[in-house]
Order: structure tokens, then sequence, then C-alpha cells
């Protein structure tokens, strides 16, 4: 779909230098994926309770009398 858009140039460019990319509708695309996948990567990692270090057994009191202090 073609859509004519404002782009900041300065933007562009460090866009296409970070990215490796020539073509402004390649550095727009790639700019696009990258924040649709960093978006993707976030979401698993908030909904991984194992993601940060730290499972759901933190809150049984059982195992945390037995954690090394």
């Amino acid at each position: 779909m073609k859509t004519m858009v404002d782009i900041n140039e300065d933007a562009l460019v460090a866009a296409a230098k970070e990215l490796g990319t020539v073509t402004k509708k390649d550095t727009v695309n790639a700019a696009l994926a990258y924040v649709a996948e960093r978006r993707r990567r976030i979401d698993l990692l908030l909904n991984d309770p194992y993601a940060i270090g730290v499972g759901p057994d933190i809150t049984d009191p059982d195992i945390m009398a037995q954690a090394r202090r």
C-alpha cells in the first residue's frame, strides 16, 4: 500500500545506518518490523515468570525457608 508521509530525514539516515538499509522504503519497513518484534519480545518476557530469574515459587514459604540467604 502506498502512503505519503513526511519523514524526518535525520532520523531516517540514523535508522538506515543502524539497520543497514539503503532505501527509504527498506528503512521504514525494517524499522516497523523491528518495533513490532521488540514489542513481541517484551510481551514474552513480561508473561514469563522465570524471565527475570524469579519464579512463582518465590511466594512459597516452604521453598523460601530452604533458600540460601
